[in-house]
């Protein structure tokens, strides 16, 4: 074991570099991620910056939303009680004769899905009412500011994922900033909803279609785990690989997660998935988390660009950890003790404090 991997703690394994939640960070940062050994913790952060420049023109912009059975309630497509009790067995008995309602499993839960014709009767009954669309105002938002902000045509390509067998796909169009701030998000109209959730088929709809793009940027919105986590990584080490070698041109995707079911640690793996290259497509992002709509750009800076004349980094005990006296650019690493609670930044006249802090599990 040589003297790095002594101060780290490592011995044979390396811990898991974890991700700072993002409603945690400093306003002037964008991501933050620690690996904590015995006496040394690394970190590395970004500068929370749109692109600018070059960096900035030729980008096609797309968001996918998960379409799958669970999504359901979000979409303002779920029963939630009504003035009268939950209907009874005789009555989901008699929808089950009338081919009114179906039993499905998603997720390791079973899920009634009720006809139209059976949602109407248990609202007009008072058995039930609709619940809210919570998911319509996030993809407004966010789909109006690709448009607005970024894309290069003005506009943001919109689709469902999971739907019908869980791989399936409906196309919502292509949307103007206008048209996002007023567009109706309540889950596919022509595909029902899926029995599974895929990722891969939304990830190669976008690969193929704007291969030929400068650059591109995908959303994809979920609520719970993905059924095809290992295909999804063979698929982006693929991609990865072809913009290393000059195949195809940079794209990135953000998988934002909503709810309270969602699976942070697939997520996770995306985020920190090894293709073998420098090349990096995956950021994840928790909505409750977010602080504003330029958290999506957290990872899309670069080492080589230069945001400061020059900068220091003190850890909590008063050190300096790290020094630029030639610029301070957009992406920084450091190493500073395990034990210090918090680093400074120190640049552009100001210092800027991170607590570090992660939430109990």
């Amino acid at each position: 074991m040589g003297l790095f991997d002594r101060l780290f703690g490592w011995g044979d394994s390396t811990p898991k570099k974890r991700q700072l939640p993002s409603n945690l960070v400093a306003e002037e940062f964008g991501e933050i991620n620690i690996c904590v050994g015995r006496e040394l913790a690394e970190v590395d952060f970004t500068i929370l910056m749109e692109p600018t420049g070059s960096a900035s023109e030729g980008w096609q912009t797309g968001m996918a939303i998960d379409a799958s059975a669970s999504m359901s309630h979000v979409f303002g497509r779920g029963l939630e009680e009504g003035p009268r009790k939950w209907p009874d067995q005789a009555l989901m008995m008699e929808y089950q004769k009338k081919g009114w309602l179906q039993v499905i499993e998603h997720q390791g839960q079973h899920y009634p899905i009720f006809s139209d014709e059976a949602q109407e009767d248990l609202v007009r009954r008072g058995n039930c009412v609709w619940s809210k669309n919570i998911v319509e105002p996030i993809i407004r938002r966010v789909t109006a500011y690709l448009a607005s902000e970024l894309d290069a045509d003005g506009g943001t390509t919109c689709l469902y994922w999971a739907c019908g067998d869980g791989g399936g796909l409906e196309e919502i169009g292509d949307l103007t900033a206008a048209d996002c701030e007023t567009a109706s998000f309540k889950g596919p109209q022509r595909i029902k909803m899926g029995q599974g959730t895929r990722l891969a088929p939304a990830l190669r709809y976008f690969e193929e279609r704007f291969r030929d793009a400068k650059m591109g940027i995908y959303i994809f919105i979920t609520d719970g785990a993905l059924h095809d986590l290992e295909e999804v990584k063979q698929e982006t080490i693929k991609i990865c690989r072809q913009v290393k070698a000059g195949k195809r041109n940079f794209m990135k995707c953000v998988l934002i997660g909503i709810g309270d079911d969602i699976n942070v640690e697939q997520m996770e793996e995306l985020d920190d998935l090894d293709s073998g290259t420098d090349v990096d497509i995956w950021d994840h992002k928790i909505a409750r988390e977010m602080r504003t709509m330029m958290d999506i750009f957290a990872e899309l800076v670069s080492e080589n660009q230069i945001v400061a004349p020059h900068g220091r980094i003190f850890d909590s005990f008063g050190n300096v950890v790290k020094s630029y006296s030639d610029g301070l650019p957009a992406k920084v690493a450091f190493t500073m003790p395990a034990n210090s609670t918090f680093f400074e930044l120190e640049a552009g006249g100001k210092r800027i404090k991170q607590t570090i802090e992660f939430p109990k599990k």
